[in-house]
């Protein structure tokens, strides 16, 4: 059977049509607008909005452990310090990279917020002995180890503990699997690691710094 619409009912049929679908096309645009701004605010969140959140906590661990480092025994060989994970550990600091950053004890994702861990199944540095391992966050975080790749061989890395300060020369810089524990491994002689994430915004692999105890003080 033939159409009966009249020519004003076929045009408002194809005005509703064109209606609703302006409607969706509207309502699928906010809310990718929406979501666009959603996801922007939480990168500049990881990326600078954690940063707030670190450096507070670097201003109370730098208290903590200048407050131990006043406290320090002068006598010779004192107690080995108990740290507890969390707590303030060393004062870290590279010159070539502009770096000075409190190290936590600690390698959990909540110890990494507020700065370096130190591997606890790693040496200290007064042990004289062994390797101690430091990892950072390379990006959100305050992001500590932003330009660990830059630093070369023979640069100065120094750690200030309630113990003394010790200098360290780098040696050698080099790109790993995520799974190759063996950096950490123990050393013959007194040296130092420092692992981040590479490249930059990825888990892809680790950068690994090493370094050698070039002398300390007491």
């Amino acid at each position: 059977m033939a159409s009966t619409a009249t020519p004003v009912e076929t045009v408002q049929g194809a005005e509703r049509a064109g209606g609703r679908r302006g409607r969706v096309l509207r309502f699928i645009g906010k809310t990718c607008l929406t979501a666009a701004f959603i996801l922007a605010a939480y990168i500049v969140w990881l990326l600078w909005g954690t940063g707030f959140y670190t450096a507070r906590q670097q201003e109370g661990l730098r208290r903590q452990l200048e407050a131990r480092i006043a406290e320090r025994d002068p006598r010779p060989n004192p107690a080995e310090p108990t740290i507890l994970p969390g707590r303030a550990y060393a004062i870290l600091q590279i010159p070539s990279i502009d770096i000075d950053e409190v190290v936590v004890e600690g390698t959990d994702v909540v110890d990494l917020k507020s700065g370096p861990g130190h591997y606890a199944a790693t040496e200290d540095p007064w042990d004289r002995k062994g390797r101690v391992g430091i990892a950072g966050h390379r990006t959100t975080y305050g992001a500590p180890f932003w330009d660990l790749d830059k630093v070369r061989a023979g640069d100065e890395i120094r750690l200030i503990t309630e113990l003394g300060t010790y200098d360290y020369r780098v040696t050698q810089t080099r790109e790993v699997l995520p799974t190759a524990a063996n950096v950490l491994r123990p050393s013959r002689q007194p040296s130092l690691v420092l692992t981040t994430c590479t490249p930059k915004f990825s888990a892809a692999r680790r950068l690994i710094v090493f370094a050698d105890l070039a002398g300390g003080s007491a």
